[in-house]
């Protein structure tokens, strides 16, 4: 598999694949690959003539050092999972060749939708995000993107800053994708132990018995119980909202649409999911 490192060969790939009018599809990760990732390159493969993957731990979007530190790191595995995938190239940059010291880089005003939930939580998270992203889009002009809905706040600041910069990419999200028992698939999984890994069950239980309850129970009765779910695995809950769907603002009553999110620490290893609930006419 061809990897790329540095800008400049990124630079001369995507020179080549515009003069072979190829369609690239990009999937930025930060490494540490499960199926979610590999369910996002596959439809990138699948609807594009070639497919970059960007492996790159972002230390901007880090509000924790720990966090950071404990990160996964496995850049050998990685591309050895995407090896199948006939017509996928990848980008693993270091801190250096991501930042370097004479880019340029204009800000994006968050707004509303960066003070709530996650950003609440994690001061600087989003704007972490937003730097490595545009310098990413910009890098590789990708004429489209696959995010999971699993990080349902992200892809709604990703598709913002699709239209503040005028990239004009397509931006797709993607179904997050569950192990068999329910779990959001992540690469924080990996620092769960075997009974955490169990306790941490109770996020999809509680987002399930949310989405069951729609309308049949007043929204902070089914909230409360949501809580309880959790808590009562041993769990610590950052945050638990049911938002609407586009602004992501709470909701004081049931609407057709809206996504329950989750952010909790199982042990010291945050897990985040959400879940879209709609009514049932």
């Amino acid at each position: 598999m061809k990897t790329f490192v540095t800008r400049k060969e990124m630079i001369q790939w995507r020179q080549q694949m515009a003069t072979e009018q190829k369609q690239i599809g990009f999937v930025p990760t930060m490494g540490a690959l499960h199926q979610g990732h590999l369910s996002l390159v596959k439809n990138a493969s699948q609807e594009n003539d070639v497919v970059l993957v960007s492996i790159f731990v972002n230390t901007k979007q880090f509000n924790q050092s720990t966090d950071l530190q404990s990160y996964p790191r496995m850049l050998s595995a990685d591309i050895d999972l995407l090896c199948p995938f006939q017509n996928v190239y990848v980008f693993a940059p270091d801190e250096a060749e991501m930042y370097p010291a004479d880019l340029e880089f204009d800000p994006m005003p968050l707004g509303r939708i960066g003070e709530l939930l996650e950003g609440v939580h994690r001061p600087g998270h989003f704007e972490g995000v937003v730097h490595v992203v545009h310098h990413l889009f910009a890098l590789v002009r990708p004429h489209s993107a696959y995010f999971g809905q699993k990080d349902f706040q992200q892809l709604a600041i990703i598709r913002q800053l699709n239209r503040y910069y005028k990239f004009g990419i397509e931006i797709i999200g993607c179904q997050t994708i569950r192990e068999p028992d329910g779990l959001a698939m992540s690469s924080r999984n990996l620092k769960l132990n075997p009974s955490d890994r169990q306790k941490a069950l109770a996020i999809y239980r509680a987002l399930s018995h949310l989405k069951q309850h729609v309308k049949q129970k007043e929204l902070h009765q089914a909230k409360a119980e949501a809580v309880h779910i959790i808590e009562n695995a041993g769990l610590q809950i950052e945050y638990l909202d049911i938002v609407d769907p586009i602004t992501l603002e709470s909701c004081a009553s049931w609407q057709t649409s809206q996504v329950c999110c989750v952010a909790a620490f199982c042990a010291d290893v945050r897990l985040i999911d959400n879940m879209l609930c709609e009514s049932v006419l």
